[in-house]
């Protein structure tokens, strides 16, 4: 208790400015904003294909005329041959194909539409004036859409084991640049690369992050953001950049592989995580000083 120069006894809350009983805490909960996001035909839509998908590829299979023939050359040509030895090939198999454009919009769709979404509603302004904290509002949005990007990729590699499972059955993982692998370890390597490619894929979340609070256009910031992991892909092309790959961002999207040779390689996946984080902290915190002290005016 404190009290005021007319002798009236005030609570401490109320010299603040805040409401009696008010608790920044309280505004916003995060379950709350996990139901609103659900609630959204984006989320439904997404996490919906994220089911189909390998439903789509098996079905696919099933009409290919020609199972031995060329599926695809390069590196991952294995996949593609091996694809329908078991349900862990599969699997493997349909998370390659989704992890170079599929995941990633989906990852940007939930990041980079969770903030400019209510601006372009003109609904972000009233949030504020609940008043919801700016960074509360910030990290309860942005733990959200983290949460249902990471849902959208357990759903396809489980979906894809599971079918693949049930027509293909259960057995080793079997890869080009390892020997067979046993169905066991190999569950255990299929977790380690979908937990690698959720943690390459915060570079896109933190970026399509960083467009949302940028821009009252949803569309531009989910736009922006795989339009920016693309061009770097063409860059890690261009052998003549040198060292200077090293540091774009999707230089090291493809270390996964490392978990399917014998013995594992994690060198790479060591210095991608390393970026990964690097690349994440920055966007993170150029949202939150964006957010924190830009005039929100719909």
């Amino acid at each position: 208790m404190a009290g005021t120069s007319s002798g009236v006894v005030t609570p401490e809350a109320d010299r603040s400015g805040a409401a009696a009983g008010y608790r920044a805490r309280a505004t916003l909960p995060f379950w709350a904003e996990v139901r609103r996001q659900a609630a959204r035909r984006r989320t439904q839509l997404t996490l919906g294909f994220m089911v189909l998908l390998p439903l789509i590829v098996l079905v696919a299979f099933e009409f290919d005329d020609d199972p031995e023939g060329d599926n695809g050359g390069g590196e991952f040509g294995s996949l593609v041959e091996l694809a329908t030895s078991g349900g862990l090939n599969f699997a493997l198999f349909t998370i390659f194909v989704s992890s170079t454009f599929l995941l990633v919009v989906a990852v940007a769709l939930f990041c980079g539409d969770t903030v400019a979404s209510e601006a372009s509603w003109g609904s972000l302004r009233y949030l504020l004036a609940v008043p919801v904290p700016r960074t509360r509002l910030l990290v309860v949005k942005l733990l959200a859409a983290l949460a249902y990007s990471g849902l959208a990729i357990v759903l396809l590699a489980a979906t894809a084991l599971a079918v693949g499972t049930l027509r293909y059955g259960w057995s080793p993982l079997r890869s080009t640049v390892a020997a067979e692998i046993p169905a066991g370890e190999g569950v255990l390597r299929l977790l380690g690369i979908v937990g690698y490619l959720a943690m390459v894929l915060l570079i896109v979340a933190s970026l399509a992050f960083l467009l949302s609070v940028s821009t009252d256009a949803a569309l531009g910031a989910v736009g922006g953001a795989v339009l920016l992991w693309i061009l770097s892909s063409i860059l890690d092309q261009i052998t003549a950049l040198g060292v200077l790959r090293d540091f774009l961002p999707t230089h090291f999207s493809t270390a996964w592989l490392g978990l399917l040779s014998t013995p594992t390689q994690t060198d790479d996946i060591v210095r991608g995580c390393i970026s990964a984080l690097a690349y994440a902290t920055v966007f993170l915190c150029l949202a939150f000083w964006r957010f924190t002290r830009k005039d929100v005016t719909s």
